[in-house]
């Protein structure tokens, strides 16, 4: 499979051994009035081809069309292996952009919402193992419609912070032969009190008579086998030990990991279904205005990645793209990133489980207000948010790179004495993600407008550039008073500021600063290009490398922060405000970038 296009298996937390990669050429054509059922786009070939997973926007489509895309199709011939017979086939989608419905055969086999997470469609009654079928994908993605996009453009072209759209598939595409009872995707949690995963395996179809058998393994071999009756519950669950002298612990920097083989078998022993995964033992706790892993302080230094590329936009042109993202940041002395406005490709988490990186998940929802910073028609945020926030956390539970959930991003409401729609799904999206993952703080939403009192973090964003304005505005912390967010600070329309808060009180939570920095420098940007960076651009580099330092130090020395997030690791398109350029290539001298951040921070001297 080597020269089809990012041909890993994309599902590395659970894996078959069987696996068929769709990747490649596909043929395709545009549908610009979403009128293809009527002209009969299901039944014929298409004009185009192109090359999936990558958008129609991206170069390494072959396609590179910037303009607005109301609908496109897909389609395939495929025959199914032989080998495979006995068993049902599935055809995965890792992520299409944005309202999706599969045809296999002319028969409706699927359909999904939601821009960022998978979605599978049973083909059993409709195609069996030896089998030539016809996959055919509409996509429907209305560029001005309201729908969670995060910095996709609402308008034709880029600005500011808002880069080019991404539509249709953009993620893998794939088969997989699956038996009729079967393992779905396994739920493991670290308790590292008991030093113990805890493995809740779902099981589709009648179990009856069937056992759950898990082994957990490290680099020196088996450690444990545990076994239970797979009968009497849809999720049974296993208890997989690790004694005292094989403990290794998950930790920034120290991706000690676990492999777990999961069988479901018969009476007489046979295998029915298997699957193997890993896991990392760590902990997450709260401690006054500290989040401790493992029981020690760790101050948090995150960049704000966005995981944009210039020729496949939201898509990665290779998974070692992936992984050299998360080691650009470590170079540059960050120990984690917050994965902002994109639920990124689970293959960026896989690399993470392996570099020891910190990593909070957040939901594509920026502007969803009316009085976002999206002009034209607004988002209007209702249960679909809250729907496909939950597949992200279901895909998502059981990496240990995450440490943190954050559900929405500036949501940009005044607080007045009406409880909104936005409240509503504002506490809803907490709720469901404390409800599906106990073991994680999380915000109710990122900078403004918090609406949760019992939210376990509590936040701000602050792109001021002066150093000293910087330093007046979060001093009274020390006080237990943080710098809110407020309409009147960014000197927003009176329309905008109602009573000038954005935010419910700050009640002692855990406390960072979770937007911050974004310097704008590109020492080669021309006359008339298009560039954009937060306030003032530093006069010369000796400048920059003050203002870095300076705005570090601060968040640094500060005892009651248990972290930052920097904007941002790179350019992406005319913001310019990277770490690194767009091309990934380095702007700075990345020793004095690391230094900067590597002071130790009072809260960890505190702490030791």
């Amino acid at each position: 499979m080597s020269d089809i296009p990012r041909n890993e298996y994309p599902r590395p937390q659970f894996v078959r051994e069987d696996w068929l990669c769709l990747n490649g050429e596909w043929q395709f054509e545009i549908d610009q009035g979403d009128s293809g059922i009527d002209r009969g786009l299901l039944e014929r070939e298409l004009q185009d081809r192109i090359i999936v997973p990558f958008c129609p926007e991206s170069e390494l489509s072959g396609i590179e069309n910037p303009d607005f895309m109301n609908a496109v199709w897909y389609r395939r011939n495929v025959t199914i292996p032989a080998a495979w017979a006995g068993r049902g086939v599935r055809l995965h989608f890792q992520a299409v952009d944005y309202d999706s419905t599969v045809w296999v055969n002319g028969a409706e086999v699927g359909r999904h919402r939601g821009g960022f997470t998978p979605f599978s469609c049973d083909l059993r009654g409709v195609a069996e193992a030896g089998d030539d079928i016809t996959i055919v994908l509409r996509a429907r993605d209305d560029g001005r419609k309201p729908q969670p996009r995060g910095k996709q453009a609402r308008e034709f072209g880029p600005s500011g912070a808002i880069y080019v759209r991404t539509t249709g598939i953009w993620q893998s595409v794939w088969l997989e032969p699956v038996p009729d009872i079967a393992l779905r995707r396994s739920r493991i949690t670290p308790d590292l009190a008991n030093r113990t995963f805890r493995l809740e395996q779902p099981i589709s179809g009648n179990a009856k008579g069937l056992r759950l058998r898990a082994t957990l393994a490290d680099d020196a071999g088996e450690i444990v086998t545990a076994e239970c009756s797979a009968e009497y519950d849809l999720a049974p669950r296993l208890d997989l030990p690790v004694p005292e002298d094989r403990l290794r612990l998950w930790d920034v920097g120290q991706p000690n990991l676990y492999d777990i083989a999961i069988a479901l078998i018969d009476g007489e022993g046979e295998v029915v279904d298997s699957a193997t995964s890993y896991a990392g033992m760590r902990a997450i706790s709260i401690e006054g205005k500290a989040i401790k892993i493992n029981g020690r302080t760790v101050f948090q230094r995150l960049v704000l990645d966005q995981g944009y590329y210039p020729d496949g936009i939201m898509t990665a042109p290779s998974d070692a793209a992936l992984r050299e993202d998360i080691e650009l940041s470590m170079a540059a002395g960050f120990n984690g990133a917050r994965l902002h406005q994109k639920v990124f490709e689970e293959r960026f988490l896989y690399h993470a489980d392996r570099l020891g990186y910190l990593v909070w998940g957040e939901f594509g929802d920026w502007g969803c207000n009316n009085n976002g910073p999206i002009t034209g028609e607004h988002q209007k945020p209702g249960p679909d948010y809250i729907t496909q926030w939950l597949e992200c956390l279901e895909r998502d539970y059981s990496h240990p790179s995450i440490v943190g959930w954050c559900p929405l991003n500036e949501t940009w409401q005044t607080l007045t004495d009406r409880i909104t729609a936005l409240d509503d799904v504002t506490h809803g999206m907490y709720l469901a993600t404390k409800a599906m993952d106990s073991t994680r703080p999380a915000l109710d939403t990122s900078g403004y407008s918090h609406r949760v009192p019992e939210a376990d973090v509590y936040d701000s964003h602050d792109y001021t550039q002066d150093p000293e304005t910087f330093r007046a505005r979060h001093a009274g912390f020390a006080e237990g008073e943080p710098y809110l967010n407020s309409a009147e600070s960014w000197g927003l329309p009176a329309r905008w500021v109602g009573n000038a808060h954005w935010s419910i009180p700050y009640r002692g939570q855990p406390y960072f600063v979770s937007e911050f920095g974004g310097i704008w420098w590109n020492p080669d940007v021309k006359e008339g290009e298009d560039s954009w960076g937060y306030g003032e651009r530093p006069r010369d580099l000796d400048e920059f490398y003050d203002r870095f330092e300076r705005l570090c130090a601060i968040l640094l020395e500060d005892v009651n922060m248990f972290g930052y997030c920097y904007t941002q690791l790179t350019d992406i398109y005319q913001e310019q405000n990277g770490i690194y350029r767009f091309d990934r290539s380095e702007k700075f001298d990345l020793a004095r970038i690391r230094a900067a951040q590597w002071k130790p921070a009072a809260i960890e001297l505190a702490d030791n």
